[in-house]
């Protein structure tokens, strides 16, 4: 039986990659901890996710850390090693793969970066997103990781001085050509039929994100009951720790559809003496009591459009944009801690992976068990806080449609799953 191992970069990849085992069955666990011991891993574990939390540390670093997973899983007895890689190609992609080789002392590896359900495809070795050159995107200009090219011998070269082979559609890999085998995809098919052409020894080792994820728990025949939506409560809360204008844009058309919106003032998002203050407890308070009357509520760390408040504040005093990233995702983390601790009764929704690890480690969660996806990218799960079971969407700060909260929301309280509904 295959054994598969899957390391992520961030909290939502390992989530939205997991998940397409989780729901067609495959015992699937998403755990937390960079350096894992794998022999913890029970035998009835199929999919093991390992957030390595390495999108943000040095090449160096991140190839450490990759590498150390990659040996340790197959001395446990791993069979498979999956590397998830960022969809819009952020990250230490060229670091990151060298390390899955070194690691599996392998010459070659199949790398399918395309996510086609979200209209993101490799034409030509040059990887789009919304018919866009990924550098020219939003992800060009993101604040934290903007990506700077959009060739992926390129993003892949910068960090590595491993051979990068380009491989057009229906192009067979070259025998014991060794190297980063790069392959063109525009639909869930050409992934499919890749991963065919593959062969199982050449699927020991691959990569690519939760498009190429999805053929290979099919590949690999990774299967078992199909997941049981559970009973979700009938209230959403977004805690927004993403700067994505995809997810601006998301909170925008759920404001126009009602949906309360709070945007954090710069001490309330970075200063951690703030949330032991009177001050906060009467925000708490007010924002629980309008959580329980209109079940929709946004808690929003991004400025008002026009306003640099937060800039200004950081520049006042010396705070660096990774001071800014952690200080705010672990702020936001915390607050909504504090309103399970006063009682939130509502299904959260996270945007942002450094969001979402921000909340886990407020309440002490190291392991997550994906469900399933409510829409494509927006993984449900569940953790258990002080003895009461909450459930949890998780969104990548680039994916899902502008009304996507909306209709979230809008299923949520409907309210009419039947128990033996499945996802």
């Amino acid at each position: 039986m295959a054994r598969l191992l899957m390391i992520a970069d961030d909290f939502t990849g390992a989530l939205d990659t997991g998940v397409q085992f989780a729901a067609r069955g495959a015992r699937t666990c998403v755990v937390t901890e960079p350096e894992y011991d794998f022999s913890r891993a029970g035998g009835e574990i199929q999919v093991l996710v390992l957030d390595a939390e390495t999108r943000h540390l040095p090449p160096e670093a991140a190839y450490g850390v990759v590498r150390r997973a990659v040996e340790g899983a197959l001395s446990a007895g791993f069979t498979h090693i999956y590397k998830k890689t960022d969809s819009a190609l952020r990250g230490n992609v060229g670091a990151e793969l060298s390390a899955v080789l070194d690691g599996a002392r392998a010459e070659s590896i199949p790398f399918l970066p395309a996510l086609p359900k979200m209209d993101r495809v490799t034409r030509g070795g040059v990887h789009y997103i919304g018919g866009v050159p990924v550098a020219e995107s939003v992800f060009g200009q993101d604040p934290f990781e903007p990506v700077r090219a959009s060739s992926v011998p390129e993003i892949i070269g910068a960090q590595t001085d491993r051979p990068v082979v380009l491989h057009g559609l229906g192009e067979r890999a070259a025998e014991r050509c060794p190297g980063i085998h790069v392959y063109d995809a525009e639909t869930d098919r050409d992934l499919m039929e890749t991963g065919l052409r593959l062969g199982g020894e050449g699927l020991r080792l691959s990569a690519g994100c939760a498009g190429f994820a999805a053929a290979l728990a099919e590949l690999l025949d990774l299967r078992g009951a199909p997941p049981v939506l559970p009973d979700l409560v009938p209230a959403l809360l977004v805690a927004c720790g993403s700067v994505n204008p995809v997810t601006l844009r998301q909170m925008a058309v759920a404001e126009e559809h009602g949906f309360p919106h709070i945007r954090l003032k710069p001490p309330q998002k970075l200063e951690p003496a703030w949330l032991e203050s009177a001050d906060c407890a009467a925000a708490v308070e007010k924002w629980l009591e309008t959580a329980e009357r209109e079940k929709r509520f946004i808690l929003d760390v991004n400025d008002p459009d026009g306003c640099d408040d937060t800039d200004r504040y950081a520049g006042e005093r010396g705070l660096t944009t990774e001071d800014l990233r952690r200080g705010i995702s672990a702020q936001l983390g915390r607050l909504v801690r504090q309103l399970l601790d006063g009682g939130l009764d509502a299904t959260i929704l996270c945007t942002g992976g450094d969001t979402l690890l921000a909340l886990m480690r407020a309440v002490k969660v190291a392991e997550l068990i994906p469900v399933c996806e409510l829409d494509t990218g927006a993984v449900l799960t569940d953790f258990v806080y002080r003895g009461k079971t909450h459930h949890i969407i998780s969104k990548s700060g680039g994916f899902g449609e502008p009304d996507l909260f909306y209709r979230l929301a809008l299923s949520l309280g409907a309210g009419d799953q039947e128990e033996d509904a499945v996802c």
